[in-house]
């Protein structure tokens, strides 16, 4: 019976383990192989592009044919005159400008209202950060004379309850106004226009025309927060005490130019459906007229994507523009590029050949192109700041573009002028007319996605693929590092296997099983030191007149000065490493509780930005996986260790974000110019803005570049 007992069968893994296990015991082919297909997917997304389609059957663009017709465009025409003229008068053109269009939008029955605004402060502060769109201040030091007014105008929808509104947007400077904002206004007030008189009409139309002389964004977000959050006490309703109406806003009020009067108080209308920021370029286009559409937001937001689509429906096969998207034009004279396009089309030639119905590989001028497009809209996404006051409205769910339309001629052909403005107002028209159409908000597309051309886009489902390939192996490496270094202590493995011990020997074995806390216990210090990195501009802008170049510097300091004021008050690196016992674990340890942190934090990132988590972790992951003791590899003196010297010293120079920075602006920009100071202002734009990329620098990306060169200067 005893027999019996003892002869227990060996229970078996479940499957799962096993994978596991072998994944772990194969963690090198596994990281080379998953960072290898990584980078080789992005690459292919823009063979993986598809072509854009309508996914909302409501919308039924061009399904009517436009009712835009001369005489809106001789009206249009007349503002274009009466705008331009008050540009020749010395003084005195804002208030007439703004009393102008007041005139204009009232003849058209709308109700037409005036919203002051004061410029805001963009000081960093670290308790408005990622708070809401409504809690920022107006500046402390403020003048009842220094402010923005925005002139609005309202039609109500003959068809609708007065719950849904299309908002159109028109910046302009106030204090002077060039060509190009005048034909702008004109564009939008022909379509409003159109709209006083359509019977079709079922949500109410918003004409803001915003004064920019601020800033085109400041305009736009002042009206935002006042339509959705309207300031019944607190600083605006201070500054509304000690600043009356001023002189300008009260003879508009008091004197109007017709038998309708402006106004009074802010006029809302209902739910924002969509809105259209309406620009005209100066700049003359070569060989046709051409639309170019900006859609990025804050932190990579985007518009739903049939906005862009009905857009570009509508100007291509309606209006016959050429539509231009942001490309990175360093990218379209790079000769490897050209030279991977050519062998993927070399081998799209090849699968067709094979079998006709295998529809691989595009030009290699289509793929340079998608590239730069793709790459382009990557930068912008993970930068975060908006390119166009769009940004403002995507803050409240409002779906937003910016169209800038640049002509062929110049705006003094009075023919070809006509042209131009009808060309516009139909396009306006048509998109309101399917916006319209909708019965709830844009849902049916894609709100992630990235361009690789007007008409071609890649979803969330396929560009997710190549950032789960890079991080894929981080969590099988990481444990590997770990099970390793618990093999290399011979005096743990020798105190398992022996006989019954003593209770102060399972005390020492269970300290040595726990020595992974010490590297926890290191890196989390680390990522406190990089919180204390983000709050330190807070205190460096309030030194006075200092240049960018010097509070780089300033930032530099105290970042190194608050990280060893952390190691010595909360334990060295190095202070629980025994020296009776070898540190040849040390190192694994604090590399594999490393690289759980980095997996973690990129992971965190893609859902926050996914933009950033991508670029992040085309240099974190490689920076991580690389990171190795020189002192180890030097010893050993071969070829293999040589080159991973060589890699580690690359990687940790690009690693280093403000070296990472200067390099890429330096490569895409050319060199000349660049300053230490460059790094500070760019700092700046995204603190600015509440860019999560501010975060991700401060709290992911520097914590675990220190780290690792703290691995590869190890002295083990």
């Amino acid at each position: 019976m005893a027999e019996t007992q003892t002869q227990v069968p060996k229970v078996k893994p479940r499957p799962i383990v096993r994978l596991g296990i072998l994944l772990i015991s194969h963690s090198l082919l596994l990281s080379v192989v998953c960072c290898t297909a990584g980078v080789l997917t992005l690459l292919l997304l823009p063979l993986l592009a598809k072509n854009t389609y309508i996914s909302e059957n409501a919308l039924m663009p061009g399904s009517a044919n436009p009712m835009l017709s001369s005489q809106e465009v001789t009206e249009a025409n007349r503002l274009v005159k009466d705008l331009t003229g008050l540009d020749l008068k010395p003084t005195g053109s804002g208030i007439e400008s703004q009393k102008l269009i007041a005139q204009y939008m009232s003849n058209l029955g709308a109700e037409v209202s005036f919203h002051k605004f004061y410029p805001r402060s963009n000081r960093f502060h670290p308790l408005h950060f990622f708070s809401s769109p409504d809690s920022g201040t107006s500046q402390e030091n403020i003048s009842c004379s220094s402010h923005g007014l925005n002139t609005v105008g309202i039609i109500r929808a003959p068809r609708g309850d007065g719950k849904e509104a299309i908002v159109l947007v028109t910046p302009y400077n106030s204090v002077k106004i060039d060509s190009g904002e005048a034909l702008s206004l004109g564009i939008a007030y022909s379509v409003f226009s159109l709209l006083t008189r359509v019977t079709w009409l079922a949500k109410d139309i918003i004409w803001l025309v915003a004064d920019s002389k601020y800033g085109e964004y400041p305009a736009v977000d002042a009206w935002l927060r006042e339509y959705y959050n309207p300031v019944f006490s607190g600083l605006g309703t201070l500054n509304a005490e000690m600043c009356q109406d001023s002189d300008i806003l009260i003879e508009l009020k008091e004197k109007p130019t017709t038998e309708r009067k402006i106004h009074d108080g802010f006029r809302r209308a209902g739910t924002m459906a969509a809105a259209l920021v309406i620009k005209v370029a100066d700049r003359n286009e070569q060989f046709e007229d051409s639309l170019s559409i900006y859609a990025e937001a804050s932190n990579g937001q985007m518009p739903n994507l049939d906005l862009i689509n009905i857009v570009n429906y509508l100007a291509v096969h309606r209006q016959g523009l050429r539509i231009k998207v942001e490309k990175m034009w360093s990218l379209l004279n790079c000769k490897w590029l050209k030279i991977l396009g050519e062998i993927l089309e070399s081998l799209g030639h090849l699968a067709r050949s094979l079998n006709p119905q295998w529809k691989f590989g595009i030009p290699a001028v289509d793929y340079v192109e998608g590239t730069a497009t793709l790459a382009s809209s990557l930068y912008y996404q993970a930068l975060g700041v908006p390119t166009g006051p769009h940004g403002a409205f995507r803050d409240y769910q409002v779906d937003a573009i910016t169209l800038e339309i640049s002509s062929r001629v110049s705006s003094n052909n009075k023919g070809r002028q006509n042209d131009f403005l009808l060309r516009g107002g139909r396009l306006i028209e048509g998109v309101i007319r399917s916006v319209n159409n909708l019965l709830e908000k844009f849902h049916q597309s894609f709100f992630l996605y990235l361009l690789t051309s007007p008409s071609k886009f890649v979803s969330v489902g396929v560009y997710m693929i190549a950032f789960a390939l890079l991080v894929a192996s981080l969590p099988m490496v990481a444990a590997s590092l770990y099970a390793d270094a618990n093999k290399l202590d011979p005096s743990f493995e020798k105190d398992k296997s022996s006989h019954p011990a003593s209770a102060a020997d399972e005390h020492g074995i269970t300290l040595r099983s726990l020595k992974w806390l010490y590297a926890a216990k290191k890196v989390f210090v680390v990522h406190l030191w990089g919180a204390v990195v983000l709050l330190l501009p807070y205190f460096i802008c309030q030194i006075p007149n200092c240049t960018p170049t010097t509070s780089f510097v300033v930032w530099v300091l105290l970042s190194i000065f608050s990280l060893l004021m952390l190691y010595w008050i909360l334990g060295s690196p190095s202070s629980y490493a025994n020296a009776s016992q070898p540190q040849k674990n040390e190192w694994a340890l604090l590399k594999s509780v490393t690289i759980s942190s980095a997996f973690i934090g990129l992971c965190l990132m893609s859902v926050i930005n996914f933009a950033t988590a991508e670029i992040g972790a085309l240099i974190m992951v490689p920076m991580c996986l690389m990171a190795h003791p020189l002192k180890l590899d030097i010893k050993s003196r071969s070829l293999r260790k040589f080159s991973r010297v060589a890699c580690n010293l690359a990687l940790g120079f690009i690693g280093f974000p403000p070296a990472a920075f200067f390099v890429l602006k330096g490569v895409f920009e050319g060199f000349d110019g660049i300053s230490v100071g460059d790094f500070w202002n760019w700092l700046e734009s995204i603190w600015a803005w509440s860019s999560a990329t501010y975060l991700y620098i401060g709290m992911i990306h520097l914590p675990c570049w220190i780290l690792c060169i703290h691995v590869i200067l190890h002295p083990c």
